[in-house]
């Protein structure tokens, strides 16, 4: 049986690390795509060096040519500015959009059967573009936030009540942003929902640490954002696909009547498997998780607006 071939636009952090997690799953092999030519060969011959020592066979391949991505059955898509101290998601529309139509433009020309994960900032504008300049049924595309959301929201859980990150589950939907919705009411350690565990000021300032959770690590990093994380929330996603694993997890993807969203990518909970998005699960909301989760919806509607005129 032939590996799977998962090609990943953008060397930098994000991109390596996912390629090296990847790697050391044996998901298949990488192509490593960047600008930085010599850049991305340099880090997939150091990552090919890594397998002697970790027992991996996956092929990593690095290279400037999207020629190379030719027949993948995943691309992700990792390339763009990251944002630096003071800066939020939203200051990078314009740049980080013109990177995302000109990596979709070559994945359509050359892998048109893949399945496409978008992690570029700011994340629901960024799907958008790539659905829209892609053409892909949208099954097909989705972004990486609510796993990373959901994932902080776990750690800092856990941490609160000194518990193994195992046990702890959670969600966040809506958007990668400060509007993110954080659901306590679905978030349990080993079944016992935290609402139970700890009061509701803690349950909040948690909530609020969550929603602030990537700019937190902005500012202690200086010259960067997230890249451990991120990266081991697009392997989920990943394995879920390649392994028809049928995972449920919170993905940006497009919503017309599910939710009343009305036709635009948002975090929801979705089952992923071998054909991308299979179902979008609706949960039953409150009336104040609703208008949280409009609130948000209606964030990202405003930046589409704004970003209209770059694609």
């Amino acid at each position: 049986m032939s590996r799977a071939k998962i090609s990943i636009i953008g060397a930098g952090n994000v991109g390596a690390t996912t390629a090296h997690l990847i790697a050391a799953k044996e998901l298949g092999n990488v192509v490593l795509v960047d600008i930085a030519k010599s850049m991305s060969k340099g880090k997939a011959l150091d990552l090919s060096q890594a397998g002697p020592v970790e027992s991996f066979d996956a092929v990593i391949k690095g290279t400037s040519n999207y020629k190379r991505i030719q027949g993948s059955d995943i691309v992700v898509i990792t390339a763009g500015s990251a944002r630096k101290p003071g800066m939020s998601r939203d200051d990078l529309i314009e740049t980080n959009s013109k990177v995302i139509k000109e990596a979709c433009e070559n994945i359509v020309k050359y892998s048109p059967n893949a399945i496409l994960i978008v992690v570029t900032n700011p994340l629901d504008v960024m799907v958008s573009v790539a659905y829209k300049t892609s053409k892909f049924q949208k099954q097909r595309v989705l972004g990486m936030a609510g796993i990373l959301d959901s994932a902080r929201f776990r750690a800092f859980i856990a941490q609160e009540l000194d518990v193994s990150f195992e046990g702890v589950n959670s969600i966040v939907l809506g958007s990668h942003g400060d509007s993110m919705v954080p659901l306590p009411r679905y978030s349990t350690v080993n079944g016992i929902p935290i609402t139970e565990l700890m009061p509701k000021e803690k349950i909040d300032a948690i909530s609020e640490r969550t929603k602030k959770g990537g700019a937190e690590i902005v500012n202690l990093l200086k010259t960067g954002s997230a890249f451990y994380a991120p990266a081991a929330a697009i392997v989920e996603m990943v394995e879920s696909i390649i392994k028809d694993k049928k995972k449920i997890l919170p993905c940006c993807v497009y919503c017309d009547k599910e939710y009343d969203v009305g036709g635009y990518f948002v975090g929801v909970p979705v089952k992923l498997g071998s054909n991308g998005i299979e179902e979008i699960i609706e949960l039953k909301l409150t009336k104040e998780e609703k208008s949280s989760f409009k609130e948000s919806v209606k964030h990202v509607k405003e930046l589409i607006k704004s970003a209209n005129k770059f694609f």
